[in-house]
């Protein structure tokens, strides 16, 4: 297995997932029912191989019926005729042995198997989803080379169509030719991307696969493990292990190829017949035709799909009749030039073709080019800059098909809008449809925008927007949204909406697991999506589609689920229908809630950015997503609608700001104003319930509150001044006080008064010093006045009681905002000074009770002392006010909560050690309170630091205990001796203590302050937006309260009382929390609210623009650190090379030379011809051998290099011989490299070549010998001055331009002085020519003339030399390494 397959294991994202042991017995038994193969029934010997059937299967192969058979005498033996079908033995998972174990599945057909049954095994028994394209690619069957760049562009575009279009791709399958080329393709993209697998269909004959007989099992393989041998197949073929699926077809015979043609179109065609996206649609599944390379056999397939009307795609410059029909398009294709054309990119195989194939090859030709509409040429780029991608090219080709499909206009639009919706390609859709000439009519896109929108494709939604569609017009008719309703994905709503209905679930599974479906026909009613979404809203919501709207037939089934709701299930309808024109639809708002549902961010963007109240319905939505993630059982659902929850509400939040910073007015009437479609409720009211209470903490939210709280008064009177004017209410009317001007009308005097009690602050202010009062009258009678007979003060206590539980009561069933009395019951009970209000009142009113009878005055009295505790602990809610105070109440609050996990943990060691030391120290003790004092109550108290004495001897005394636990105020003795001494052991009392201490009060009271620690640093950070959060409810609960304080308020509910019940009148609303604008107030708020929504979102584009640009900068950054690292790591790799070629150098000098395999040429067949393709001659790539590290020279990869075009003739022209013969006279003396002629040497046989080391002593010393190097700037690196030479007696003439005309003639002057160091053979050959390197030292000295020339040649800034210390780990190529060794030998230096 070769290093791509290896590769090709690694991505376990695009291995299929083998069958399920549950499910393969029903597999199993539907593939014998169905699937067949072809068995040969009668054995006749073929005259070429006699030891071979005709239908190329051995004696052994056949049964004996067929050998011997009765029924065929003297016939001759016929595919048709003679081979019959049997249950298949060849099906399951195929798993491709290697790195990643990848498994696909496979199965063995006949070649006569029906396309439906084929469909059918791929979608409903394989689960593959039907594709909404299908590429059937094509080409050369055996290995062909393909340009790097076009290779590239082929691999990328064709898994960019699949991946986009969610298309299935059709090939032969096996492991050869442009069946390899989609399998890498689709392993490429499998290493890249880990959203799915690309489904890659191989139809292969089973005839000639490799290895076979290991897929073959009758109970099926799961899976069968297979081995792709390229080394040993011969004429055979291996399967592709990066195709997903196989089929193998077999009609017989053994050996023979193009089998599967036949069978192979029948499935394209029918797939191509098959509906598009699902079963109401009236497009059929687009089919695209993909060539490379390729003969006769594929340009057949060609042909035949083009005259089926199958558009195609032809790469040029892949190869052979691809180039033909790709060079001959926009020409006049006579018969002369493509026959010109076939010859030139056929080469050596078109002598093969006969004349009457090459005019029928010809003849197809020219009709392909006929029939331009179906035909697309795509020509790769040859960088990355301009041009356009194969994926653009297939889609544009059959985009350019269905223009021609239809005959009126129009139509042919909405197709290709269709098409192009579908394949999710919207760039082809801006570019091609959407075009500057194209007029597109409102009405025109709505089937678009609903395939858009079922299909989750928000790009789309958003460009048809942008193309002119109404929404407005899109969903005019309730039966738009009902279909929109229909096709709701499988989503939690979607199970809660049919639970709704009344449909027989069984489970949640089968709602969320199976796609719900809804029989043409039935509509959906908007009754049930309006009463879920009022559960998800909130009850204090009304409906947001009124009663007149709802009246549909409530029938709805899915696959599972049988049994419907009764047709003549109606709402009443409104006759007068006032309510319908009451009642303005927003179709933003529609949409908004329609993907909001479903949890789908993108849609809810687009339709966020519609609707014309927008913060309401971004408030709504983290509503209703925050009450899915609370009903959902799912595992990973919640946390994504809580995330789309807080983005909703950071929306709104950003709309809000917006909102208030252009206009603090308006901004806060957007808080209080009824939105019609949201359920009759306010922003704030929405916030409230969504617990959004970063939302509520903003500054704008908590202005209104402060101006309801203060309510006529101004936010900026002192609170001590308010306080003044309580008791001396006449200086409202000077100035002491300032009233707030909303309509900037004077206020009269009795309104003052009435704003100044009225107001929520004052009315507070005056309960506490109510409630001080309270307390003081309740301490008064317990430890002063608590006589037998109440006290007249006791009486008006009781009094100032009963209007307390008025006010309570009142509470109660005050509901402003018609949650309903279980509601708003529960929410009451949820308040936590509610449930201290409640314990207080039932306290007071037992211990009253108890304290009128004559037998439990006193226990009454406890009670009411106790009661007392509790209204104290009441007292603490003043504080909730209190910025300082308030957030402190909370963490408080949160402490207990501690606290009592605490209490829990720490009760198990007070009992544990209580109970060990009452059971050793006392004997039967049977007085239960002294019980507990032992096991409990000393326990606990040794926490705090009240040691016993009774655990130690020392401190026993006798008197302070009783011998027989008689005596009620004394404690039992513990067992004594004879000296009255206690005889329990004394060490084990004091070890248990110390334990019990080390635990209690160190670890667990540690623990307990650690625990509050973290409790205040998690809650600190945000007690700020609780607490503003919170202190709306304490607004709200004074707002609505009476002006006067207990016990006055008492006449306050009277006059209630009288109101509601006598007069009949309803209660007074306010219009703080809750505004009903007119119609031309709220469009103009609206209008006002849309154009501060967009400023937002410009705002947060930019900031995330320039974001985006800080992630570019430390991107860059990361960019330039990698950049260095790979330089660094380059250098290395570059050094082992070099050791590596030392290594290889010092191998080949010790006798061993390097034996080289050709390559075994393939035997597979093209789709065309059994013939074998000779390679095309590539331009552009170094045609050199190998070469070593010259200064001018760098290494050639050898897959770069073209070995077979060094032949005899280029060895004749460049060297002037006169054939082969001449070639003979050179022969390489060291090794055969493979190359003929001289290739990049000079000339045949030994080239001369001379490397000159220039040495010296660093120092008069001579410790130091070092030699002149010349530096290759590009690859910093160095090398001996040298080069080739006609003789060794001068230097070579390239060195004149590196030491300069006046140094090179005083060096080549002293060349006959220089010692020549070495002479040989250097390996840079070809079988003809080869090199041979003289070494040649001139050792200078010091002082000479010579040297200060080239010591000034250094020093200079545009010189290449430099003076290297003669060093063993100086960087050049290995044989000059070996002279610079030999060098530093004959000077006696170091190396």
């Amino acid at each position: 297995m070769n290093g791509d397959e290896s590769q090709s294991h690694l991505d376990p994202f695009l291995a299929t997932k083998t069958t399920p042991s549950s499910q393969r017995p029903e597999f199993t038994s539907w593939i014998k029912q169905n699937i067949s193969k072809k068995k040969c029934s009668f054995f006749q010997k073929d005259p070429s191989k006699e030891e071979l059937c005709r239908c190329g299967y051995l004696e052994d192969d056949h049964i004996a019926e067929a050998i011997k058979p009765e029924d065929f005498i003297g016939e001759t033996w016929d595919k048709e005729k003679h081979t019959r079908n049997d249950s298949t033995d060849a099906f399951g998972d195929i798993c491709f042995d290697g790195l990643g174990q990848k498994t696909s599945k496979y199965v063995r057909v006949s070649a006569d198997t029906k396309a439906e049954v084929l469909y059918e095994l791929l979608t409903q028994q394989w689960k593959l989803s039907p594709p909404n394209l299908l590429i059937s690619v094509t080409g050369g069957a055996k290995n062909f080379y393909l340009k790097s760049n076009l290779q590239k562009t082929f691999r990328r575009g064709l898994i960019k169509v699949a991946q986009t279009t969610g298309a299935w791709i059709i090939t032969g399958g096996t492991h050869s030719g442009v069946m390899k080329h989609v399998g890498q393709a689709v392993r490429e993209y499998g290493l890249s991307n880990m959203q799915g697998q690309v489904v890659t269909i191989g139809v292969a004959t089973w005839g000639v696969i490799h290895n076979r007989d290991k897929l073959i099992n009758k109970e099926g393989c799961f899976p069968a493990n297979y081995v792709i041998d390229t080394q040993g197949q011969g004429a055979l073929a291996c399967l592709d292990n990066n195709h997903t699926h196989f089929l193998l077809v077999d009609d017989g015979t053994n050996g023979r190829y193009l089998v599967e043609n036949e069978l192979r179109a029948k499935l394209e065609k029918h797939i191509s017949g098959r509906n598009l996206g699902n079963n109401e649609s009236s497009m059929t599944i687009p089919v695209v035709c993909v060539a490379l390379d390729g003969g006769p056999g594929t340009l057949d397939t060609i042909y035949n799909a083009m005259i089926n009307g199958t558009p195609c795609v032809i790469l040029e410059g892949s190869g052979r009749i691809a180039d033909v029909i790709a060079q001959m398009f926009g020409e006049r294709g006579t018969s002369s030039l493509i026959q010109q054309k076939m010859k030139k990119s056929f080469g050596q195989e078109y002598a093969k073709f006969k004349p009457h194939e090459i005019m029928k090859a010809t003849e197809k030709i020219q009709d392909i080019l006929k029939m331009s509409d179906l035909l697309t040429i795509f020509k790769a780029r040859e960088d990355d800059q301009g041009g356009v991608d194969l994926d653009v090219a297939i889609l544009k080709a059959l985009l350019k098909a269905s223009r021609t499909d239809e005959s009126q206009g129009g139509e042919s639009w909405k197709r290709q809008l269709a098409l192009a919706i579908t394949w999710n390609r919207v760039d082809l859709a801006k570019t091609e449809i959407f075009t500057e000439q194209s007029i597109w009519k409102s009405e025109d896109l709505h089937p678009a925008m609903t395939l858009a929108l079922v299909g989750n494709k928000p790009e789309f939604v958003s460009l048809l927007l942008e193309s002119g569609l109404c929404l407005r017009e899109f969903l005019k008719d309730d039966d738009d949204l009902c279909e929109l309703y229909k096709h709701l994905p499988n989503c939690f709503f979607l199970y809660k909406l049919a639970k709704r209905m009344n449909l027989e679930l069984g489970v949640r599974r089968r709602a969320l697991g199976q796609r719900v479906h809804v029989p043409a026909g039935v509509k959906i009613s908007l009754t049930h999506v309006s009463d879920e979404v009022r559960h998800l809203l909130g009850k204090f919501t009304q409906h947001i589609y009124p009663p007149s709207i709802m009246t549909y037939h409530l029938d709805m089934s899915t696959e599972d689920i049988s049994s419907s709701l009764s047709k003549d299930q109606t709402m009443i309808q409104d006759p007068s229908g006032q309510n319908r024109a009451e009642v303005q639809r927003d179709p933003g708002s529609d949409l908004f809630l329609w993907a909001i549902i479903q949890n789908n961010k993108e849609l809810s963007e687009i339709a966020w950015d519609q609707c014309r109240d927008c913060m309401p319905a971004a408030l709504a939505a983290s509503k209703i997503l925050k009450k899915m993630a609370e009903e959902s059982i799912d595992a990973d659902e919640p946390q994504e609608m809580l995330e789309l929850a807080k983005h909703y509400e950071n929306h709104a939040i950003g709309v809000f700001n917006q909102c208030y910073k252009s206009d603090k007015e308006r901004a806060q009437k957007l808080l209080v104003r009824i939105s019609s479609f949201w359920g009759k409720t306010t922003s704030l009211r929405l916030a409230l319930e969504a617990n959004d209470k970063n939302f509520v903490a903003q500054s704008g939210v908590q202005a209104l509150l402060s101006q309801i709280w203060c309510g006529k008064l101004s936010v900026e009177n002192p609170v001590w001044r308010v306080l003044v004017c309580m008791v001396f209410f006449p200086l409202i009317y000077t100035r002491f006080v300032v009233f707030s001007k909303p309509n900037a009308e004077p206020l009269g005097c009795w309104s003052k008064l009435v704003g100044l009690y009225c107001s929520p602050q004052v009315k507070f202010y005056g309960n506490i010093v109510s409630y001080f009062a309270f307390l003081l009258l309740f301490a008064v009678v317990l430890m002063v006045d608590f006589q037998s007979t109440p006290s007249i003060v006791e009486l008006v206590l009781y009094i100032w009681l009963f209007s307390l539980v008025c006010e309570e009561i009142r509470q109660l069933f005050y509901d402003p905002d018609g949650f309903g009395f279980r509601k708003k019951a529960k929410r009451y009970i949820h308040e936590m000074w509610n449930i201290l209000d409640v314990i207080s009142i039932v306290l007071f009113c037992l211990g009253v009770a108890f304290r009128l009878t004559t037998k439990l005055f006193y226990p009454g009295k406890i009670i009411l002392c106790i009661d007392f505790v509790v209204f104290c602990l009441r007292l603490m809610a003043i504080f909730t006010i209190s910025r300082t105070l308030g957030p402190t109440i909370i963490i408080v609050k949160k402490m207990m909560m501690d606290m009592f996990f605490f209490m829990f943990l720490l009760s198990i060691w007070v009992v544990a050690y209580g109970v060990a030391k009452q059971g050793i120290l006392i004997h039967n003790d049977n007085r239960l309170d002294w019980i507990m004092r032992g096991a409990v109550y000393e326990p606990y108290l040794i926490i705090f630091g009240n040691f016993p004495d009774n655990i130690d001897n020392a401190k026993f005394d006798i008197n302070s205990c009783s011998m027989n636990g008689r005596d009620p105020l004394k404690p039992k003795c513990p067992v004594l001796n004879e000296d009255q001494m206690p005889v329990f052991p004394e060490w084990l009392t004091i070890v248990m203590l110390c334990v019990y201490l080390l635990f209690a009060n160190i670890l667990l009271l540690n623990l307990l302050i650690a625990i509050f620690n973290y409790t205040f640093e998690e809650i600190h950070d945000n007690t700020d937006s609780i607490w503003k959060f919170q202190r709306y409810e304490l607004i709200k609960e004074y707002y609505s309260r009476p002006a006067a304080p207990p016990p006055f308020i008492i006449f306050s509910h009277l006059y209630l009382l009288i109101r509601k019940i006598v007069l009949f009148k309803a209660p007074i609303r306010s219009t703080d929390f809750k505004k009903q604008l007119s119609q031309k107030e709220e469009e103009e708020l609206l209008s006002w609210e849309a154009l501060m929504k967009d400023r937002y979102l410009l705002s947060a584009q930019q900031e995330q623009s320039r974001s985006t640009e800080s992630h570019v900068l430390d991107t860059s950054q990361k960019v330039t650190t990698l950049t260095e690292r790979m330089e660094k790591l380059e250098e290395q790799v570059t050094q082992s090379n070099k050791s590596l070629q030392w290594i290889v150098d010092s191998l080949k000098s010790q006798g061993f030379s390097a034996i080289e395999t050709q390559p075994q040429a393939s035997t597979i067949p093209d789709e065309s011809s059994n013939s074998l393709r000779i390679p095309k001659k590539e331009d552009g790539f170094q045609e050199k051998s190998r070469q070593l590290q010259h200064p001018d020279s760098f290494p050639v990869p050898e897959e770069k290099v073209n070995f077979s075009s060094f032949n005899s003739e280029d060895a004749n022209d460049r060297a002037g011989g006169s054939g082969p013969e001449v070639l003979d006279n050179y022969r390489n003396p060291r090794e055969k490299t493979g190359i003929r002629g001289r290739g990049a040497l000079g000339r045949l046989g030994p080239d001369l070549n001379l490397d000159l080391v220039v040495t010296r002593w660093r120092d008069s010393a001579k410790s130091v010998l070092e030699f002149l190097a010349v530096l290759n700037q590009n690859l910093s690196s160095l090398a001996l001055p040298g080069g080739p030479v006609d003789s060794a007696d001068h230097l070579p003439g390239n060195l004149k331009g590196i030491l300069g005309n006046k140094l090179f003639e005083v060096l080549d002057a002293k060349v006959s002085e220089g010692t020549k160091v070495s002479e040989g053979y250097v390996d840079d050959n070809t079988d003809n020519a080869w090199v041979k390197t003289t070494v040649l030292n001139i050792h200078l000295d010091r002082s000479s003339q010579v040297m200060v020339d080239i010591n000034n040649m250094v020093t200079s800034s545009d010189s290449c030399l430099q003076w290297q210390e003669v060093s063993s780990r100086i960087r050049l190529s290995p044989h000059q390494r070996r002279s610079l060794q030999q060098v530093a030998e004959l000077h006696k230096g170091k190396f």
